[in-house]
């Protein structure tokens, strides 16, 4: 009696292979309570499908339109140039009116270009990083909040006021600083007298002075973004060794934010190759060639370009200009492709 209970608790307790396969059945039918019970997963793929054609097709329409503008410039460029009787490169004047008798060059307005961008740099770059290293290294959070926005609003300025203040306001405020430079250290290539008189302001040096009050936003607000990603652990391990603030800044944030900074000023000088509308209210024009005196004056490649739109009436006088924009062209895009390099690459620590 006693081994016949014990058998039929034991087959109580086993599942039979007709109640697995039962289970199993149960187990792998959809529950009617999920929306999409039963149903592939395909629209989720169609989706992705789609978003990454679209941002496939966003990336390659940017590089469509680059080479795009490059093409279009050489074309109208190419004509002009044909036509042209001088050398391109090595020739100070712009004669267009006379399309029988074209004489263009770059040689002046490349120097004037160069000249009063790299001047703005070397103005801007060192402010630039100090204000960044005030914002995020000394400054409270309120103050630092004040000062960021005050530098970031400087990019909202338009491109004329700068100009009608640099020489309305500026140009005449730094007159005597450039006559004393002028004097007293003349022996020096930069301030030697130029092409123009350094009475009135309208020299490469106002230029200079204003373009790097216009790109301070741009390599500030960079700045302060990489110096912000400094690994916290570098400063507390700074701190921890006994550094002041100004070693914690020179053994961490500095080294970190190197490349960055690097790439900041590539972009800010970019930014002023391409000025136009300030650089032509405040450079005043001669028949002199341009040298490379920071009193001298002339044209930049887009202030060319903005002061003879009267002239483009006929195709080979335009493509002259155009022959000078798809130069400018060509200097700001690998300026900008050095900055994407240099701002892709690893952090010098």
């Amino acid at each position: 009696m006693g081994m016949r209970q014990g058998v039929a608790r034991r087959a109580g307790r086993t599942p039979t292979v007709a109640g697995r396969r039962s289970a199993g059945k149960m187990s792998a039918m959809p529950d009617p309570a999920e929306p999409h019970a039963g149903k592939p997963r395909s629209t989720g793929r169609r989706g992705d499908v789609f978003f990454k054609g679209l941002t496939t097709a966003s990336g390659i329409s940017i590089v469509v339109a680059i080479v795009a503008i490059a093409v279009f410039l050489l074309v109208q460029a190419v004509p002009s140039l044909r036509a042209n009787t001088v050398n391109f490169f090595t020739y100070n004047g712009f004669v267009t009116r006379d399309v029988t008798q074209l004489q263009f060059g770059i040689r002046s307005l490349l120097i004037v270009t160069v000249l009063s961008s790299l001047f703005a740099l070397v103005l801007a770059v060192p402010i630039a990083i100090g204000i960044a290293l005030f914002v995020t290294n000394y400054a409270s959070r309120k103050v630092a909040k004040f000062f960021g926005s005050l530098v970031d609003l400087l990019a909202a300025v338009p491109s004329i006021v700068f100009g009608l203040w640099g020489i309305l306001v500026l140009a005449p405020a730094i007159t005597p600083v450039a006559e004393f430079l002028n004097r007293h250290l003349s022996w020096f290539f930069l301030f030697s007298t130029g092409n123009v008189s350094v009475a009135g302001g309208g020299t490469i040096f106002t230029a200079g002075i204003v373009l790097a009050v216009m790109i301070l936003p741009i390599i500030t607000a960079v700045t302060r973004e990489v110096f912000r990603q400094t690994p916290q652990t570098q400063v507390e391990a700074a701190q921890a060794l006994g550094a002041t603030k100004w070693e914690m800044i020179r053994m961490t944030v500095l080294p970190f934010g190197r490349s960055g900074t690097i790439a900041a000023s590539m972009l800010g000088l970019g930014r002023a190759l391409g000025e136009t509308v300030a650089v032509l209210i405040i450079l005043r024009s001669s028949s002199q060639p341009a040298g490379f005196s920071l009193f001298g004056g002339g044209y930049t490649f887009a202030s060319k370009i903005a002061s003879a739109a009267s002239e483009f009436v006929q195709p080979l006088s335009t493509g002259a200009f155009i022959a000078a924009g798809f130069v400018l062209f060509v200097l700001t895009f690998v300026v900008n492709a050095i900055a994407r390099a240099v701002a892709g690459g690893k952090v010098n620590g």
